[in-house]
């Protein structure tokens, strides 16, 4: 991933759309090659819920991150696409 492209979202909440089942949200702490670090997150399984991808993210702009990790790890190999979480269209 290109380090001034995630320099510009550190402190920001995001989202990131990952390869699996997954979307993860969160404030950007820091990053590496390999690994970033979000603090308050909110790692959602999609297969635990009837909603869509895009209506979760639509959702958490509207009404907040709901927290459900203090501290998380994404694998930088994982993600898909990482957008700040104000840029969501409502």
């Amino acid at each position: 991933m290109n380090d001034s492209l995630l320099e510009a979202l550190r402190g920001r909440e995001v989202i990131i759309d990952a390869a699996s089942p997954y979307v993860i949200l969160g404030t950007l702490v820091k990053f590496d090659d390999t690994h970033l670090l979000l603090d308050d997150a909110d790692v959602h399984d999609l297969r635990d819920t009837t909603t869509t991808r895009e209506n979760y993210i639509v959702d958490s702009r509207r009404f907040g991150i709901r927290v459900n990790r203090e501290r998380t790890v994404v694998r930088v190999a994982e993600i898909v696409c990482i957008s700040a979480l104000e840029d969501v269209v409502l």
